[in-house]
């Protein structure tokens, strides 16, 4: 018995039910989904903060790089 085996992993799934119960399973996989959600939002808020800094340098720079 492999651990490639399909009997290996249901064996395996039924003993974490067992043990933990599907409402706390089902509590755990939410958890964790939201945590992976806000990291997500968390990167996306970095790269959305930088994009408006290097605009804003670089429209200064033109104006200061122009004539009056």
């Amino acid at each position: 018995m492999g651990f490639t085996s399909i009997w290996h992993w249901l064996l395996v799934l039924v003993i974490v039910v067992l043990i933990f119960g599907t409402k706390k399973l089902r509590n755990v996989g939410k958890d964790l989904g939201t945590a992976v959600h806000d990291f997500k939002e968390g990167l996306n808020q970095g790269t959305s903060d930088e994009k408006p800094d290097t605009t804003a340098q670089s429209s200064t720079d033109e104006n200061t790089d122009k004539p009056a």
